[in-house]
């Protein structure tokens, strides 16, 4: 996984990694959450992508557009 750069400093994402059609998001108290395109849609993981690539809101994105839609909770 890739550190997440957390550019506003109060991010609760630590690192991602990114898939093809798949983006997987650890948190800061440890949980791993994937969320695919069949989870979540395709311009969701699009976006979010490209937000985890700016180190930059990915986690206000997650709570306020895919909540709980996630494809299912990692170990």
């Amino acid at each position: 996984m890739r550190r997440y750069a957390n550019r506003n400093g109060d991010s609760g994402v630590v690192a991602y990694e990114l898939g093809k059609h798949s983006i997987t998001v650890r948190f800061k108290g440890g949980d791993r959450y994937l969320y695919t395109e069949d989870s979540t849609g395709a311009d969701h993981i699009a976006r979010m992508h490209a937000l985890a690539t700016e180190g930059r809101g990915l986690s206000t994105y997650i709570s306020q557009h895919v909540c709980e839609r996630y494809a299912r909770k990692l170990d």
